[in-house]
């Protein structure tokens, strides 16, 4: 390539850079003075934040309560003053769940509803980050509760990964290890069987559809690993469970589950009581 073909090259680089820059400028311009509004309540957005959600509804997602079960995160007030209860849930007492914990930012209710369904459906990756900063805290409040050597969220079936276009949970994961300083391992673990096509499912679906359903990936060291598993809602522990015994299976020495959102509900099929 000729020296007059270089300059004109680098020429034409500086002014896509310059054109890019003016096109950044005039988008913070027009944001200043036609505000777009909060995905949530509509409120104009006024700050310089990437997360299309106001600060009001990001304050109002509902904190999870002091008194939750130690090992599944479950809100302990509704089986106050049952005689011998202790800081377990029932599920817990009868150890249920193959993860050695669970935490959750908040509870899944209100604004933290639609918040999630954006991330889910439209991979609004700044909002992602937000979330992740604030299991980042969550991580650090709970000292070596949470310890990890690895972040993994949890997997999507390829098929529906492939509808989709990426994966919610790795939206949440990736600058979750990030601001832990940990390894970020997006491929470790896969599912290898489908949800069913029903759109909702019965408890004891639920828990069937995902039975067996994960696997390590063939060559993945995982031998001795403390494993943070993420994933943006908690609704039974279905899914947590069954990601938990593939990986414990393969040789973990423990695996935490994390989550944005913790439903609260009767988490098993098996009991109405509770």
């Amino acid at each position: 390539m000729g020296a007059g073909s270089s300059s004109s090259v680098a020429a034409g680089t500086r002014r896509k850079g310059v054109r890019g820059w003016m096109a950044e400028a005039g988008d913070a311009l027009v944001s200043v003075f036609f505000p777009a509004g909060c995905r949530i309540c509509n409120r104009p957005l006024t700050g310089a934040s990437r997360v299309p959600i106001c600060e009001e509804c990001l304050a109002s997602f509902g904190a999870m309560p002091k008194e939750i079960c130690e090992v599944c995160g479950r809100p302990l007030a509704a089986f106050a003053g049952n005689e011998g209860v202790t800081s377990l849930c029932p599920a817990c007492v009868d150890k249920t769940y193959a993860f050695e914990r669970a935490r959750s930012l908040a509870v899944y209710d209100g604004a933290l509803v639609q918040a999630i369904l954006l991330l889910k459906f439209e991979q609004i990756e700044p909002l992602g980050a937000w979330l992740a900063g604030r299991l980042a805290e969550l991580v650090g409040a709970e000292g070596g509760k949470l310890a990890a050597d690895v972040v993994v969220p949890v997997p999507l079936h390829r098929q529906r990964e492939r509808e989709r276009g990426y994966n919610q949970a790795a939206l949440l994961s990736k600058p979750l290890a990030k601001r832990l300083g940990l390894p970020h391992k997006a491929v470790l673990l896969m599912r290898t069987r489908a949800r069913p096509d029903k759109r909702i499912l019965t408890l004891e679906e639920r828990w069937k559809s995902v039975r067996g359903a994960f696997a390590t990936r063939p060559g993945s060291q995982v031998d001795n690993l403390r494993v943070l598993l993420v994933d943006d809602v908690l609704a039974t522990g279905a899914t947590l469970d069954a990601c938990a015994r593939a990986l414990r299976a393969a040789g973990a020495k423990s695996v935490i589950g994390l989550t944005v959102a913790r439903a609260v509900r009767n988490p098993l099929p098996s009991s109405d009581t509770w």
